[in-house]
């Protein structure tokens, strides 16, 4: 029988081997270390004949490391047949980062080289980068893809869900490969690193779910020893277990939906007794709750159950922890390992490897050392979670605009503003740089706050909420050189308080002593100020001191409650805003003067004043501004001047007094129309009316003509005639003594003697003289009036527009028609109708009175108003317990309280 021959085969049972590099590399001993969801490190001894090798022919060098059987495992060669092909149990590959010379002798040099996937060559350096708009999956493929040449067949995605595309993620400061890792953790993606022996490149398997997990790797139990079989088997097994949190509280915030309900709580521990205390994890980056009952697949991904299952996940991990010891060089991360023989409980449903180290050499077999966790179909294998860059202070940034030189800024509908990072070396779309970013204020609320919008290219200070960098918003904004501080020492102007808009509107307040003032102003219609304490011009110089109101355009006061407007000293503003009393003391002088000259011309047979509508404007309306009403005030002296027109209207009553005297002057003419009379009283010297050109007419059209003094009546036409004509009579008497002169004759009289005397007495024939009568007007005097037709007292403003009417005056038809949108109707009154009735299709009917004078005035205007006496019960029944007067005035107040309150709700 022939004796076997040994297959040619190297000494050593693993090979090495750099692309482009001739030298033999014969391996001495290696280290390798592998975990779940991070690259591996093999550090591998050999020996070469070269004394010293270049770093250039390793470092960056693609490389794999091949893990052979022992020697005496391989199959032997029969003569005459071919040597049968060596098969590596496993194959590591990937690329050199590191090389060491250890040592040297005459014949050989011993060496070390590091090899990694090249997955890990991502851990040198540190970006500053933004992703927009992309799911955590794509932002990885998108890093390995651009930024580190990965092509299609490096990396795979075998995922069990879709990952919703996230509005911005930010890389501050770290390295590609940190920023991967925490990203697939914090959805609880892992990845494991293989070879593809057909494309002999290294391959990252990113997987979501424990159904990815590499199955059907089988060993037995038993330790190494001389009598055992050439199999391998794992031994040494090791259990770990401790309590771990019993369940997950969660919740988070989302200010863009305030009140969607974002907490939940989660037990993934199928209420398992090994378990203890609550973990409350608060503001996870989620926006939806989710379904709680959903299972795997159909939870909505990264919702708040999301979160807290993977948070649970983690922790279960840790309940129980197993570990070993095996031959076997096929062991990988990712594996399910099934033990053949009895071995520990935990063990039975398989043990997930998560940690693996291998070592052999030259004089040593090969051992891997192993951790892992036991399989389940509930609880997956999750990365541990690194922690997430925390942003102490703030981040330099510029607003822009989706228009470039935009003179604003472009913001959302909520306010919210786009930024550029000044650390970021992306090109974006113009004015899609960031996601929408809140601004910080020191004031806010709902539909209010303080919000000064910032203009395109303003520098900000981007803040982050919790320090994460995924949660930023504006802090404040800041000057720069290209956007200089408009209060600086260069200046002079560094005691100003100053905010001013790009358009100049501006709010100054100037601290420095002695020349304190506020300035509001605006550059539209030429310029509108309100300048209060000491004024100055735009060279600083002074050009008054107090207040100043102003504009190049049109201006308006208006107060809806009342108007106060007076020169009366109130020193430092001690006192009420509506003091008031100088000004009505003055009123109330005035009153009592035109109630002494009142009371005078009543004497003296002439119309009174209507006193009593003047005190009642004083007590009622201007005292406290209890109405509407205007009320200007100076204790020296009010003038009003116009270089056109100055007009004084008043609907009801004009009152003019004057406590001294009272000069009118017209250059040209002078019209006084008066509706009912006029009366002129003057208590002492008298009246004088003189027309120095032109003719007096003094006319009693229908009416007589009387004038009386006591003293001496004189006519004297100084340089003409004086005609004296009567159409029918003409009567002089004077002590009794008489001349009556009509159409049949003249008659004279006297009780004493009729004395003639003339240089010539003549007697003819009858004559007459033809006087001329003129025909003064007969038209009577009409005034608008307005009949507004409110649906109650109490509801006036309350229309009945489009309405169908018909208004009879004094019991006469008058006039037919519509009422137009506002609901009320215009009049073309006479001053001879007493009444008015008006009709309406609806059938209700309003009853007008329209008396000169009220008996009562106060109670008649509130019967206009609809407050009318009880129609359907007699006096004594409806006004029991007070007057009819007392019943319409409380009806009035309270109509005037709620109307008073419902203007204020507006």
């Amino acid at each position: 029988m022939p004796s076997p021959l040994p297959v040619i085969f190297d000494h050593s049972c693993h090979t090495l081997h750099v692309d482009d590099v001739k030298d033999r590399l014969d391996v001495l001993a290696f280290e390798g270390e592998e975990h779940l969801s991070q690259p591996f490190t093999y550090r591998i001894e050999f020996t070469c004949p070269q004394q010293d090798l270049a770093a250039e022919q390793f470092l960056g060098r693609a490389g794999h490391f091949s893990l052979h059987p022992p020697a005496h495992t391989l199959p032997r060669a029969l003569p005459g047949f071919p040597v049968p092909a060596v098969v590596p149990l496993r194959t590591l590959r990937g690329t050199i980062t590191g090389l060491q010379r250890l040592s040297g002798s005459v014949d050989e040099a011993r060496y070390e080289v590091t090899l990694q996937p090249r997955l890990a060559l991502l851990a040198r350096g540190r970006q500053y980068r933004l992703y927009q708009d992309r799911s955590v999956p794509q932002i990885v493929e998108h890093i390995l893809r651009s930024r580190h040449g990965f092509l299609g067949q490096d990396f795979i995605f075998t995922l069990s869900r879709e990952y919703p595309r996230r509005e911005q993620v930010m890389q501050y400061g770290e390295s590609d490969l940190a920023f991967i890792d925490r990203l697939l953790a914090e959805v609880g993606i892992w990845y494991r690193v293989t070879s593809d022996d057909r494309l002999r490149i290294d391959v990252v398997q990113f997987h979501d779910d424990q159904r990815q997990y590499q199955r059907g790797v089988k060993l037995a139990q038993h330790p190494p020893s001389g009598f055992a079989s050439h199999e391998d088997s794992v031994w040494a097994l090791q259990t770990r277990h401790q309590v771990v949190e019993k369940n997950i509280h969660f919740r988070s915030y989302d200010p863009r939906n305030l009140h969607t309900w974002l907490k939940g709580e989660v037990d993934h521990s199928r209420r398992a007794t090994t378990t203890y205390g609550e973990a409350y994890h608060y503001a996870e980056p989620y926006t939806a709750l989710g379904d709680p009952l959903a299972l795997d697949e159909d939870l909505l991904s990264e919702s708040g159950f999301f979160y807290a299952r993977l948070r649970h996940e983690r922790y279960l991990n840790d309940q129980v922890r197993l570990s070993g010891t095996s031959s076997s060089a096929t062991l990988a991360p990712g594996q399910v390992l099934n033990i053949l023989d009895d071995a520990p409980k935990a063990f039975a449903p398989g043990a997930v490897l998560t940690r693996l180290i291998t070592r052999a050499a030259r004089d040593s077999s090969l051992i891997a050392h192993f951790e892992a966790i036991p399989y389940s179909e509930t609880v997956c294998f999750r990365p541990p979670l690194p922690d997430k860059p925390r942003m102490a202070g703030t981040v330099p940034a510029r607003v822009t605009s989706n228009h470039a030189n935009d003179p604003y800024s472009h913001i959302d509908r909520e306010g919210r503003y786009k930024v550029s990072f000044l650390f970021d070396r992306d090109e974006w779309p113009q004015g899609k740089e960031s996601m929408w970013l809140r601004l910080a204020r020191p004031y806010a609320g709902d539909v209010h706050g303080l919000h000064l919008p910032l203009i395109q290219g303003t520098e900000v200070a981007v803040a982050f909420e919790q320090g994460d960098p995924d949660k930023p918003y504006i802090a404040h904004a800041l000057h720069d050189s290209g956007h200089v501080d408009h209060v600086t020492l260069g200046k002079r102007d560094y005691t100003r308080n100053v905010l001013r808009t790009p358009a100049n509107n501006k709010l100054r307040m100037e601290d420095r002593r002695g020349e304190e003032h506020v300035k509001l102003s605006t550059e539209y219609s030429g310029k509108s100020q309100l300048n209060l304490g000491h004024l100055v011009d735009a060279e600083k110089h002074k050009r008054g001191e107090g207040f100043e109101l102003r504009t190049d355009g049109w201006g308006a006061i208006r107060a809806g409650k009342g108007l106060f407007i007076s020169a009366d000293e109130q020193a430092k503003a001690q006192g009420p805003v509506l003091e008031m009393a100088a000004a009505l003391d003055h009123l109330q002088q005035a009153g009592e003067q035109l109630q002494g000259l009142s009371t005078d011309a009543q004497a003296s047979e002439a119309d009174a004043a209507d006193v009593q509508a003047q005190l009642d404007l004083l007590r009622q309306d201007l005292e406290h501004l209890k109405s509407s009403v205007l009320l200007l005030s100076a204790p020296q002296g009010i003038a009003l001047t116009s270089g056109r027109h100055l007009q004084l209207a008043a609907q009801d009553n004009l009152m003019l007094n004057a406590g001294g005297h009272a000069d009118m002057s017209v250059v040209k003419r002078l019209f006084m129309g008066v509706g009912q009379g006029l009366s002129l009283f003057v208590r002492t010297l008298g009246i004088k009316l003189i027309a120095n050109q032109g003719p007096i007419k003094v006319q009693a059209q229908n009416d007589c003509l009387q004038l009386l003094a006591r003293q001496a009546v004189q006519i004297t036409s100084s340089e003409d005639e004086i005609h004296i004509v009567a159409k029918k009579r003409i009567v002089i008497n004077a002590g009794g003594s008489y001349i009556t002169l009509d159409g049949n004759g003249i008659e004279s009289g006297t009780a004493g003697d009729y004395d003639v005397k003339a240089a010539h007495f003549e007697y003819s024939g009858a004559a007459s003289m033809t006087a001329t009568h003129p025909a003064y007007p007969q038209s009577l005097s009409r005034q608008p009036l307005l009949i507004n037709l409110g649906q109650a007292a109490n509801a006036t403003a309350s229309r009945w527009a489009g309405m169908p009417y018909t208004l009879y005056a004094d019991g006469a038809l008058l006039q037919k028609g519509v009422l137009d949108d506002s609901g009320k109707l215009p009049v073309d009154h006479q001053v001879v109708t007493r009444e008015y009735r008006l009709e309406l299709a609806n059938g209700v009917k309003y009853r007008l009175p329209v008396p000169t004078e009220y008996s009562n005035p106060e109670q008649g205007g509130l019967a206009n108003l609809g407050l009318h006496k009880h129609a359907t019960k007699n006096t004594a029944q409806a006004m029991e317990g007070a007057s009819p007067a007392e019943h319409r005035e409380l009806y009035a107040l309270a109509m005037q309280k709620l109307n008073d309150q419902k203007g204020s709700a507006k």
